[in-house]
């Protein structure tokens, strides 16, 4: 007995699957939310830092919260600020005063419905005190690789021209020969 094909049976069976994984596959790259943001973050005590996040979105944006995750508690207490603009796709925060407890590792979520698949990258985030090496400025840098060792190179010329000179007077008045007039007196 031959089965029937068509809708009810068949090959038409055996393409359902393979197209509704291509169309949830579609709907997931249409209606995607795509975010980036630094992998890593060197910062040091006392100075601000921005962690960056930036996305784009497949659908417009109409109305976002325009106030400031509260960070009423904890240790990012009122140390936390907005630094983004939502509708050039930045998502942008900075830390004031960081302290070696603020390392770790920060996420970057961004929702915006009806985009609903998206990454949620990571940044980790290091923060240091700052070591003689990056204190020194670009006067005292070229300074130390300019200025010294010429004025060093100057002095020890001057060092030799001064002994070669007074040698040359010790050999001139020992190996200078009187005259027979100048011996008879």
């Amino acid at each position: 007995m031959q089965q029937p094909r068509g809708a009810a049976g068949g090959r038409g069976c055996a393409l359902f699957p393979l197209l509704s994984i291509l169309f949830v596959q579609g709907v997931c790259t249409v209606l995607s939310l795509e975010i980036s943001a630094d992998a890593h973050v060197r910062g040091y005590v006392g100075e601000n830092i921005k962690l960056k996040c930036t996305f784009k979105s497949s659908s417009d944006i109409f109305h976002y919260q325009s106030f400031q995750y509260p960070t009423t508690a904890g240790t990012f207490r009122d140390r936390i600020f907005w630094v983004g603009n939502v509708y050039k796709g930045d998502a942008s925060i900075s830390i004031s005063k960081p302290t070696l407890k603020d390392n770790g590792t920060f996420s970057c979520a961004v929702k915006n419905p009806p985009d609903v698949y998206h990454n949620i990258p990571l940044t980790e985030l290091t923060v240091t005190e700052r070591g003689f090496g990056t204190m020194l400025s670009s006067v005292a840098l070229l300074s130390i690789l300019v200025f010294i060792p010429s004025a060093v190179v100057v002095i020890l010329l001057l060092v030799r021209m001064g002994r070669k000179a007074t040698g040359v007077k010790r050999r001139s008045r020992s190996s200078y020969k009187k005259s027979s007039i100048e011996v008879s007196d």
